[in-house]
This record gives structure tokens, C-alpha cells and sequence, in this order.
């Protein structure tokens, strides 16, 4: 897909880092695994999934719109977005040193209800579809990885296909985990570790990327 071999490995990294980062849609797959068992954790990282492409299309389209001026804007928006990946990284560093976590035992209570495909789905959908923070990821991070010189659409549905496959298996193995494990699993001491983890990758992705430029 248009792609050196080392920038491929690199984005295939980052996105793993960031879909096991904790976060709105972690919450909401723990929440509802703890709603309604493992389906309706599965269920609703499908829906989650799913927005990933919205997002690529509306990025495709703001990418599309600034290779038509000029190179130089391109070449502002990928160094603004490695800018923005660090910023992610250093954030969650500094949740590290100020001793919170999203993963927190108390964030996991739900009410035990029957389990319902199309609320799942249509949780999952829109939590990631309306998330504005999404929609400035996609945009900073994307460009990263886009050959100017090929259809910036199918690239970014190529990528956000990538990212839909690792999502889904992180979250459906999380949501088996808290299936099995329910608060007992989710600890201050793991968020921590998670955050000094992703932090320090997104951080160092990003000045590598941005040196890349």
C-alpha cells in the first residue's frame, strides 16, 4: 500500500500502543463487559471499531484538501501530528508521576442486564464516532504514513483496516479478561505501569517521526 517496509512496522507499532492505552473505549468495553458478559464487551469494540473508518474517510478528506494547496502544508500537518503524538505520550507520563489511572477498581461497577446486540453496537458506534478527540488524532496521526503521490482515501481505509484488526483483538482479549477477572484485574499499580509504557513508546514514535520528516 504505498508504504516503506520500516514506516509500516512503525505505524503497526503505534496503533497497537495506542489501542491498549486506556481510555474511553477501554472504559466502555470494560463497562459493558461487566454489563452483560463477554458479547456485549465484543460487541461493543465492534461498534468502536467500526467509527475508525468514519474517521479515516473525514481525515482522507482534510488530507486530500491540503495536498491540493501545497507541499509545504503537508509537510506542517505530519510534523504538527508527531508534535501531537508526543504530546499523548508525555500525558500519560505525567498521569504516571501525578499517581492516577483510568483503570480504576471503582470504574468498573455495572449492573448485571441481559445482553443486547444492537445497544452494544450502537454504544460502541457512537462513543467512537463522536468522540472529537478521535477525529484530531486521525487527522495529526494519518498523515504520517500517507504517500502524497496515491489516493489518500484508500490509504487511510487501508490503515484504519490495520487498526480496526488490532483494536478488535485487544479488546476482545480485555473484555474475556474482565469477564473472567471482573475487578480483581484492573489495579492502580497496572494503570501506572500502563501509562509509564505507552507514555515513553508514544514519545519516542514521535521524535522519530518527527526527525523523519
Amino acid at each position: 500500500m504505498y508504504m516503506e517496509p520500516h514506516l509500516m512496522i512503525t505505524y503497526l507499532i503505534a496503533i497497537t500502543v495506542l489501542s491498549i492505552t486506556p481510555g474511553l473505549d477501554t472504559m466502555l468495553v470494560i463497562r459493558n463487559t461487566a454489563r452483560g458478559g463477554w458479547q456485549d464487551g465484543v460487541t461493543s469494540s465492534f461498534g468502536i471499531c467500526c467509527g475508525l473508518f468514519v474517521h479515516a474517510t473525514v481525515s482522507a478528506v482534510g488530507i486530500s484538501v491540503i495536498l491540493l494547496q501545497t507541499a509545504w502544508a503537508f509537510a506542517v500537518l505530519k510534523m504538527a501530528g508527531a508534535c501531537y503524538i508526543v504530546w499523548l505520550g508525555l500525558g500519560s507520563l505525567r498521569k504516571l508521576y501525578q499517581g492516577k489511572t483510568a483503570l480504576a477498581p471503582g470504574r468498573l461497577s455495572a449492573v448485571q442486564q441481559p445482553y443486547q446486540a444492537v445497544r452494544s453496537l450502537r454504544e460502541g458506534l457512537l462513543s467512537n464516532v463522536l468522540n472529537p478527540k478521535t477525529v484530531v488524532f486521525y487527522m495529526a496521526f494519518l498523515p504520517q504514513f500517507i504517500n502524497p503521490q496515491h489516493s489518500a482515501w484508500i490509504q487511510s481505509l487501508f490503515l484504519a483496516g490495520c487498526h480496526f484488526v488490532i483494536a478488535m483483538i485487544w479488546q476482545s482479549f480485555l473484555a474475556l479478561l474482565v469477564n473472567q477477572a471482573k475487578n480483581r484485574l484492573f489495579q492502580p499499580t497496572v494503570g501506572r505501569i500502563f501509562d509509564g509504557l505507552t507514555g515513553t513508546i508514544l514519545v519516542s514514535l514521535g521524535i522519530k517521526l518527527a526527525l523523519d520528516n
